[in-house]
């Protein structure tokens, strides 16, 4: 095989790099034009977010100034929250405009609002079993104002975090009271009572519940509930 002159041997040089440098420049153009789309949508995603946001400070501004009570103020301000919600499902910004809306419906004493507001949280992709278990609760008690007894005690029975199984002992009670079920709500409050002893937290207004369904209380601070009503001795 005879040997390249000069002028083959450029322009193979030459072909060699036109050919490669081409891919080096393709594989750049790549990274680069991946790295600018990312940055775009990591750009719009912050902004969405910070959007999302300001919509939602600005609803809890417009609540916080009107009478929600007021049909007309709350239809705005309904009308304003579902946007938020439709445009930004299971955002964080669509579950605080809910918790809101739900807060707001139990000052209207619109408990059936309240209850569809939370039930859309509850069924959301949030990864936050706290929330999720105050969200139960708030629930529930929503469905308690409604008379819906059974439907209050199937929330309450998904809330199994023991940080919060006092307080929903305390509102499972409180249902019983409501069906007038008074030993399981006797029950309920007990087990309520007990939990906030070792976690030594107030237990004055249990107290109240506690003696309201025939269980009296010595000293809330040592005491167990007792299970029957003292009688007056001087009788």
């Amino acid at each position: 095989m005879s040997a390249l002159s000069d002028e083959e041997q450029l322009n193979s040089l030459k072909n060699n790099t036109k050919k490669y440098s081409s891919t080096v420049i393709s594989g750049v153009l790549i990274a680069l034009i991946a790295y600018s789309g990312w940055t775009y949508w990591q750009n719009k995603q912050q902004g969405e977010a910070q959007l999302q946001t300001a919509k939602v400070q600005q609803l809890m501004d417009q609540a916080a100034t009107v009478d929600v009570k007021d049909d007309n103020a709350w239809n705005s301000l309904t009308k304003t929250a579902d946007e938020i919600v439709k445009n930004y499902p299971d955002s964080v910004q669509a579950i605080q405009t809910q918790l809101m809306l739900a807060k707001l419906a139990f000052e209207r004493n619109d408990y059936a609002t309240a209850e569809k507001a939370l039930i859309k949280v509850e069924n959301t992709k949030v990864d936050d079993q706290g929330l999720i278990h105050v969200v139960k609760l708030r629930l529930a008690y929503s469905q308690l104002a409604q008379d819906k007894f059974d439907a209050a005690l199937k929330s309450l029975s998904a809330v199994t975090d023991p940080a919060f199984k006092a307080t929903a002992d305390e509102a499972r009670g409180d249902v019983y009271v409501a069906k007038n079920d008074i030993e399981n709500a006797k029950k309920a409050y007990m087990s309520a009572w007990d939990g906030l002893l070792e976690r030594q937290q107030e237990r004055q207004i249990l107290q109240i519940k506690l003696e309201s369904v025939g269980v009296l209380v010595d000293d809330p601070e040592i005491e167990r509930p007792v299970l029957e009503m003292k009688m007056d001795e001087s009788q």
